[in-house]
């Protein structure tokens, strides 16, 4: 291996960038023909050094290709990480007998790496999961004209494009336009902003142990009331509010009436009269 590759193979983006990408534009390009040469040698022989010396003549290109991907928000230097990664793969993979030049094949696993990371890392919620999802994400950017919302004809031609719905490309610009935000307030933020974290409003009451042990304590009591005052009334005054109120199929004043011997009007009363006992015994 060539002494000028020897201390770049320890080097990462991310100690200083820069100087990274100086260093790597410094590597000499392969010939054709060294470069079927080395790639041979790992191919058929397995020879880690030229493994090594293919990735290092190449780490160029992965900074060219992560450079693209800066419209994310994500740091330059974890892109290149990442793709340095799909490069590895890719010369791992590498047949010299195919005819193709290696950064040809190459492409696709630094940017498959890449778009992995992306997909990751751009939002705490994933936005792409499906393929189509993940090919409309990493096009429908540079498909907009502008800034502002996709019109209606904007939003066909993409979708047409792409060969996806247009309603696929209306959610994904949605989530594309959003942004995450915090759960709890800003360490430094006062009383008068503080009350807009969402902490304060979508906190659940039913995971309150204290809440829950309330809840239970009420329902409790309110069972016993209802069962005592139940027993506090006569047969024929339990029966009619059993098929009153209890029945799925309820009774009807007249069907009672019929039952009993009495008029509807009386069964009416009586059903009031229980009533009136079962609320007072709850209140109680």
């Amino acid at each position: 291996m060539s002494k000028t590759l020897q201390p770049l193979y320890q080097m990462a983006p991310g100690a200083n960038l820069t100087a990274y990408v100086q260093a790597v534009s410094s590597i000499p390009l392969l010939t054709p023909e060294r470069e079927r040469e080395l790639a041979e040698d790992l191919y058929y022989n397995d020879n880690l050094e030229a493994a090594r010396e293919l990735v290092m003549s190449h780490l160029r290109f992965v900074v060219h290709i992560a450079r693209s991907y800066s419209g994310y928000g994500l740091a330059e230097a974890d892109l290149i990480q990442e793709g340095n990664v799909g490069l590895m793969k890719a010369v791992r993979r590498f047949n010299p007998e195919k005819g193709v030049r290696l950064v040809s094949f190459a492409v696709h696993w630094i940017k498959a790496e890449m778009h992995e990371f992306i997909l990751r890392n751009w939002r705490i919620v994933k936005v792409a999961t499906t393929k189509a999802q993940r090919k409309l994400f990493f096009n429908l950017r540079s498909a907009k004209k502008s800034l502002a919302w996709l019109t209606s004809e904007e939003a066909q031609a993409v979708a047409s494009e792409l060969g996806v719905d247009v309603a696929e490309v209306q959610r994904m610009e949605g989530r594309l336009s959003s942004r995450d935000l915090a759960f709890d307030a800003p360490v430094d933020s006062d009383d008068e902003d503080s009350w807009q974290a969402p902490q304060y409003y979508l906190e659940d009451q039913r995971s309150d142990p204290a809440v829950a042990v309330e809840s239970d304590d009420w329902q409790e009591s309110s069972e016993e009331k209802l069962y005592l005052a139940l027993d506090g009334l006569d047969e024929r005054s339990r029966d009619i509010l059993a098929q009153r109120w209890l029945a799925e199929s309820k009774a009807t004043l007249h069907e009672l009436a019929a039952k009993y011997s009495v008029s509807a009007e009386r069964i009416r009363q009586l059903e009031q009269n229980a009533m009136k006992k079962l609320r007072a015994a709850m209140v109680a």
